[in-house]
């Protein structure tokens, strides 16, 4: 069974519970959470078995441990380092986005080669040279990198972060990056998704105007 799409719903899932939660209800059911994210129940259903929780007929599920166990499935809420490289616009906005610390994530220091943000702090975070980075290394244990520089500097530096260790790769370039098959790359790209909208877009406005 591919287990993407379903850990692609899970923040879905928890921010509805959350909210179900706070508003003192104790059950809920996959009608309601299918109604709300725009999916069947049946879907809905099947990821509920995969997080191993029972419901009650007539109930439905309880909210607290629904919770528990997709924060527990995503290892949310377990610390984790990170570095962070290339201080841009991308970048700047993951170190703003203060949901991320809530779930574990913890962004120890950024990386630049911008003479101006060099040992600056952006939301708090240091900003190192990028010259510096094995140094850092060797004074942080960090799990995972966060790529937000030109994809001609990528590999290079993915180079270095798997031979220091980092196993977790959160790619923002749009390079394709080569590592051993004990690294774990995430790729988010953001032109597959705008292609995918304005498409969509444009398919919509050339209807309205035949």
């Amino acid at each position: 069974m591919d287990k993407l799409p379903t850990v692609r719903r899970l923040p879905d899932y928890l921010s509805l519970l959350q909210e179900l939660s706070a508003s003192g209800e104790i059950f809920t059911t996959s009608s309601y959470l299918a109604e709300k994210i725009g999916i069947l129940p049946i879907l809905v259903r099947k990821d509920i078995e995969l997080l191993r929780i029972t419901g009650t007929p007539r109930v439905g599920y309880p909210i607290e441990l629904f919770i528990k166990r997709i924060e527990n499935f995503l290892g949310w809420g377990a610390s984790l380092d990170a570095f962070l490289f290339g201080a841009g616009q991308i970048g700047t906005s993951i170190l703003a986005n203060s949901e991320l610390m809530t779930l574990g994530l913890r962004i120890v220091a950024a990386f630049d080669n911008d003479p101006r943000k060099i040992m600056t702090s952006v939301y708090g975070v240091p900003v190192f040279d990028s010259a510096k980075l094995e140094e850092q290394l060797s004074r942080n244990h960090v799990g995972m990198a966060i790529l937000c520089v030109p994809s001609r500097y990528a590999q290079s530096i993915t180079d270095k972060l798997v031979a220091s260790g980092i196993r977790g790769i959160w790619n923002f370039t749009s390079a394709r990056l080569t590592v051993p098959d004990d690294v774990i790359i995430q790729k988010e790209a953001l032109t597959p998704g705008y292609a995918v909208l304005s498409a969509r877009l444009t398919r919509m406005q050339s209807l309205e105007y035949r």
